[in-house]
This record gives C-alpha cells, structure tokens and sequence, in this order.
C-alpha cells in the first residue's frame, strides 16, 4: 500500500477501529493485553535475554578451557554451566526466538488482525517465560540441569544425579512443552483459516509454510519427549523402573524417545530461520523468489523425513548393522531437500540485483555457515565416520554450524530486516554492516578450530584438559572467538538501542519488500489494517490490483468489520471470505493459569505436593472462567 492510500483508508476506517482495538493503560492492561504484536515482541525480547545469559554461560566454559589445567570453575560448576547452556539455546531461545517472529508477523503476512487464538497465545507467553525463569534462578541455588542437554540415564538417574539438578530440567522441559504446543497449534488455525480473501495456498509466504510445517513438527515430536521427561521424574522421584535395568528397564529407550524429538527439533529451529532468509533474499535482491513450489514442497519434506532419521545420534550404541544402514541412507536423502532451498537462494540472487545492507549480509552469512554445516552433517551419516568421532568436539563444531549458523544468522537477519516495522524506527547501516562482519569473524574462529580439536580427540563435556594433549592452541583460538563474536553481539545491542533512541522515522515500507506485512504502518496499529485486503499474487507489495483493494473496499464493511472485534474466516484452500469470527479482549486469564502453573510444578519440584494440588485447583477454575462465555455473547445465544 501506498502512504497515500494507507492514510486514505486510516482516516476512513481508523477512528472506528481504535476504540475496539485499542488496550487498557497501565499495569492491568500490560498484565491482561492479547495484542499478538505485543506477544510477538516480548517473546523476542525474553528469548534475547535467555540467550545473553546462556552466552554468558558459554564464555565462562571457554575461559575455562582456554588454556590446560585451568581452574575458573570446579566440575560440578562446569557441569551445570554447559548443561544449562545447552539446554537453554535450544529450548529457551531458538523456539521461542522464532515464535516470536511468527507472533508478530504471521496475522500481517496473511493480512488478518489477530492470531486465531489470542488467549492461548498470551498464555504461551506466560508459560515460556516462566519456564526460562525456573531454569536460570535453578543456578543460583547449584541445582541447574547437570547432565548435559539431553540428560543421558543412567547418568540422569537419582543414583548417579542426586539433588533437584535433573527434576529441574525434566520439569522445566514439560512445563515449556505447553507453551511450545499451544503455540504450534495457534500458527496452524491462523495459517488455514484467518488468511486474506484471495490468498490461496500457492499465494502463501514461504515464512509462513514453514512455520507451519514446524507446528506439526513440534506436535507430533514434542510428545516423546514429554514420555520420556515423566517416565524420568517418576524413576528419580517415585522409585519406577523405566530406566533401570537392575529392574527391566532400559537406558536405551531414554536415547530413543529423546532423539525422535531430537532430531527433529534441529528443524523445528531451521526451517522457520530458512522461511526469514526466503523473505529477506528476494527483497534484497529485487526480484521474486526463484522456484517458489520447491521451496514449499521441499519445507514440508524436511519436516516429513525429518522423523526418520533419529538413529543417526545412536550410531556407536551398538545397534543392529542392518537398521544403522537404514538411517545412514535416510540421513543422507533430507539433506536433498536443504540443497533444492540453497539453489533457489543463489538463483534469485543471481537473476536478481544485490542490495548489501545488513539483512542481507547476514542472510549470506547465514549461507556459508549452513552449507559448511551440511557437509560435516554428510559426513555424520555415514556410520563408520560417525563411530569414530562421536562425542567429540567434531560434533560440537558441526551443531554450532548449523544451528548458530541456521538459526542466529537468520535471526539477526530478520531482526534487522523487521526491526523498522517493530519500532517504527531505522537501523544505522554502518554499526549493522560492523556487527556482521565481527559476528562473523567471531563465529568461525571460535567455532572452527573445534573440527581440529575434535579430529584431534578431544572430547566432549570434559572441563579441562593435560598441556600435552594438543589441544592448547585450538582451545585458545575458539576462546579468543568467543570474545570477538561477543563484542560483535554487543555491537548488534547498541545498534538496536541507538535506533530506539536516534534512529530515523521507518516509512511503511523502507526495503521495498513483497508481503503484506509492509502494507501497514510502522509500527502497526492495535487493528494492523484499517481494511483488509484481497490478494491476487504471491508477491501483493509489488502487485497493482492486491494494493488497490486496500483503497476500493474501504467503504466495505465485510472488509471493514468495525462492527466488533472480528476478524474474518476464510477457506483452507483457496482463502474464499465465509463470514466474521468474534475474538476476545484482553484478559487476564492468561496469566492467572500460567501463574497457578508456575506454583503447581514449583510442588511437585519440592516436594510440595499438597501445593500442587491446590494450584491444580485454582488451574481448573481459571479454565472454567477462560471457557465460560462473555455476558454480551451470552445475550446473543
């Protein structure tokens, strides 16, 4: 949309809107408010502070390790310290991160003015947020997760890990679960059912398909994990035998249920940050995304094969040959469809014309990272190499490449790009051109030496090492890394916060990008468009006939919907308008359930069960007042 035709419609329909729209002031507003933009922000700005403090978790380690024999930390410190790390990059910040993407953005993109389920989605929050606090403050007490991020029994079991360490993280981890659950199912009904008339399937932003396809993902891997995180709590806590094999059960049936979630959960993080780099590729190189269909299809495929590949974690466990022959084979075919995705990139940029701003830059740093990433992952599955340096610090080099790599080089790529329609403001190009290239210079360093290391044999999760192991020099080089990638991060900080307090006015639209998102102001308004539009390409910004709906329907009132605050439903196919959904207001629900929560696992943690009880209590009443129906709805039956 155009300044003109934006403002036009504003003024048309905006005064009518903002009293529906619009939140409460204060602290109750803030408390109770369902406002997805807002939901979206905080999730951000949470899974940035979980991610500061699991990075200051990281530069201890490598201090630690930077030279032999080194004593910053003793090993059960050490312990904790990497566990929680671990643990919070990929629970605590990668998900979260990009579900905050998806909140802010997926009713923008798909030109609606709410998620399908607003409640559920302030909810998510809460929960999250919650859980990170649960995890971290665990620290303080010496009681944070201590067995490493996926918590290998018998290591985890209460003989071997006594103290509240492994409660923390098998609690901590089922008590995330709702939120990462509630909120996958909330992308899925927004995506199938609240997307604009016109906006058939094929019209989908690929940001969108693929955090579609990473809610199914997260629906059908989550639950093992969860198995396993219960079946943990009950062996350590209540004397049961999952686990135990003195008494029938099986250690290895803990490897299996967790890295069928596993695995997976590698591209539940990937295939949203691929979706952020579908979106800044294309603008940045003015010209649509080459082989749109494969992109798609090759998204659904990685969340499918993704499932049949767990094994490749558990080549050295000693398991059938036939079946390591299986997934070998397997592990090698899902790297197809991430090939087709890195083609496409390179052909849109180079039938297009590059414009090397930060977002972009990234999203190329992102490139090199992902593909170096890839081959070492190629290398992984085959059985013979696998077997020879798994646990070692091969295994660390490749994980940071692909998942620091895959997620926060996207990230920061979509901050960037998205930073304008967050805030309202712009970025400085040259503080984001300087953050890149120390991030990036700072990621290889310390990350790449850890192939060498590796190579070399040394291990994973050891806190300290002899001088004649040689290893001294690729230690020191990955902590000299470390170093530089933080002053790169903080560089990233300081951009951010000299744009919130000197930064330009964002125009609507100061890249020139392609989805709907761009077609509202910046920041959005409470409602995000003062009438909804009617799509008739993919690409509706660089679309003459998408643009002018938003001008010629601004006396529709189906379009308008000033009449309450409703949304409009549509098909799941072909985006075919059907008629307008009632959403509800803010509330403050939400948070009394994920509080009443909180306090429930908190009992079971100590040992408090009477407690759990009574926040059980307390849990079912506040879902029968989230599910009782308002007075005005009430009249209306």
């Amino acid at each position: 949309m155009t300044v003109p035709e934006r403002l036009a419609a504003e003024e048309a329909a905006g005064p009518r809107l903002h009293p529906i729209w619009s939140e409460e002031p204060g602290l109750r507003g803030w408390l109770s408010t369902v406002d997805h933009k807002r939901i979206g922000r905080r999730y951000m700005v949470t899974a940035a502070v979980y991610f500061t403090l699991a990075g200051l978790d990281a530069l201890v380690l490598r201090t630690q390790l930077a030279t032999p024999d080194n004593d910053v930390v003793n090993p059960d410190q050490y312990n904790q310290l990497f566990s929680l790390h671990g643990t919070a990059m990929i629970f605590l910040f990668a998900t979260p991160m990009l579900f905050g993407f998806g909140n802010f953005l997926f009713p923008l993109m798909l030109g609606t003015r709410d998620m399908a389920f607003p409640r559920l989605n302030a909810f998510g929050y809460w929960v999250f947020a919650a859980a990170g606090l649960l995890m971290f403050s665990s620290l303080l007490f010496g009681a944070a997760p201590n067995a490493g991020w996926f918590s290998y029994v018998p290591l985890a079991s209460d003989r071997y890990s006594p103290g509240l360490n492994l409660d923390v993280y098998s609690l901590g981890l089922l008590f995330l679960g709702i939120s990462t659950t509630a909120g996958a199912i909330n992308f899925i009904v927004t995506a199938f059912k609240l997307r604009a008339p016109g906006m058939s399937m094929n019209r989908v932003p690929v940001f969108v398909w693929a955090l579609v396809a990473t809610s199914f993902m997260v629906i059908f891997a989550l639950p093992p994990l969860n198995l396993a995180n219960v079946m943990l709590f009950l062996d350590r806590r209540f004397g049961t035998s999952f686990f135990r094999p003195e008494t029938g059960g099986d250690v290895i049936l803990w490897q299996h249920l967790f890295w069928i979630f596993g695995h997976p959960d590698v591209y539940i993080i990937v295939l949203p940050a691929l979706g952020i780099i579908s979106a800044v590729i294309p603008t940045f190189s003015r010209r649509p995304i080459a082989a749109y269909p494969l992109i798609v299809i090759a998204t659904v495929a990685t969340a499918i094969l993704s499932f049949g590949v767990w094994v490749h974690h558990m080549f050295a466990v000693g398991l059938p040959q036939l079946s390591l022959a299986f997934f070998s084979a397997a592990s090698i075919v899902i790297t197809i469809p991430a090939g087709i995705q890195v083609f496409s990139w390179l052909a849109t940029m180079l039938w297009g014309r590059l414009v090397l701003a930060a977002p972009m830059l990234f999203a190329l740093g992102f490139l090199v990272s992902f593909v170096l990433g890839g081959v070492t992952g190629v290398m992984f599955a085959l059985v013979a190499f696998d077997q020879q340096t798994t646990d070692t610090y091969f295994v660390v080099a490749h994980f940071h490449y692909v998942l620091f790599g895959g997620a926060v080089f996207p990230v920061l790529a979509g901050l960037y790009y998205w930073w304008p329609k967050f805030t309202g403001r712009m970025t400085s190009a040259r503080l984001g051109v300087w953050s890149f290239w120390i991030i990036f210079i700072g990621f290889n360093l310390t990350f790449f030496p850890m192939h060498l290391s590796g190579l070399l044999g040394m291990p994973r999760r050891i806190y300290t090492y002899p001088a004649d192991a040689g290893w001294t020099v690729w230690n020191l080089l990955s902590t000299v890394g470390a170093y530089v990638l933080t002053v790169g991060l903080l560089l990233t900080v300081v951009a951010f916060a000299h744009s919130l307090r000197r930064g330009a006015r964002a125009p609507d639209d100061p890249w020139g990008g392609d989805s709907l998102e761009w077609a509202t102001a910046s920041p959005p308004e409470h409602y995000n468009f003062p009438v909804l539009p009617t799509v008739a390409t993919l690409h509706p910004m660089w679309d003459e006939q998408s643009l002018a709906t938003l001008e010629h329907h601004r006396d529709d009132e189906t379009r308008v919907l000033a009449d309450g605050h409703q949304v409009l439903r549509s098909s799941e196919l072909d985006g075919e308008p059907e008629h307008p959904v009632e959403m509800p207001g803010d509330s403050l629900v939400p948070f009394v359930v994920a509080a009443a929560l909180l306090v429930g696992v908190l009992g079971l943690l100590l040992g408090g069960y009477v407690v759990s009880v009574i926040a059980a209590l307390v849990l079912a009443g506040g879902l029968v007042w989230w599910l009782w129906p308002p007075p005005e709805q009430e009249k209306r039956q």
